[in-house]
């Protein structure tokens, strides 16, 4: 299975990896599994960081650093991704979470969630 995680469950395997529910953990560290990040998340991350937003306060390129260290795989934001978010259904307003979706969908990746709303999309999403 290849797991797109959303930015909130990035952080929290990145940084605090016990707010994960055990069978979040199981699923990442399971050998079948790649684990991939999304250029979004990133660039969330530096924006909200830069804001003061107590959830995002790591350094983004650190972040980056580590879980490439980590054998995690880095998925760029393509003009591709970026036609595909006009289609999605106006579930989530916020522009990262979209892109997200349409990167999962686009490529065949199971996007993992804690987001409930973001968890009604159509598509291979799998909430926490």
């Amino acid at each position: 299975m290849r797991l797109l995680l959303d930015t909130h469950v990035l952080l929290w395997a990145a940084v605090d990896p016990d707010r994960l529910p055990s069978d979040a953990h199981a699923l990442m560290e399971a050998t079948t599994t790649e684990l991939v990040f999304s250029a979004a998340s990133l660039w969330e991350i530096a924006i909200k960081n830069s804001l003061g937003r107590r959830a995002f306060s790591v350094d983004p390129r650190l972040l980056r650093r580590n879980l490439l260290e980590r054998d995690y795989r880095e998925l760029p934001i393509s003009g591709a991704h970026a036609t595909v978010v006009d289609l999605l259904p106006p579930i989530h307003k916020d522009p990262f979470d979209r892109i997200l979706v349409a990167q999962a969908q686009f490529e065949g990746l199971t996007l993992l969630t804690a987001d409930a709303t973001l968890a009604r999309y159509p598509g291979p999403i799998r909430a926490l």
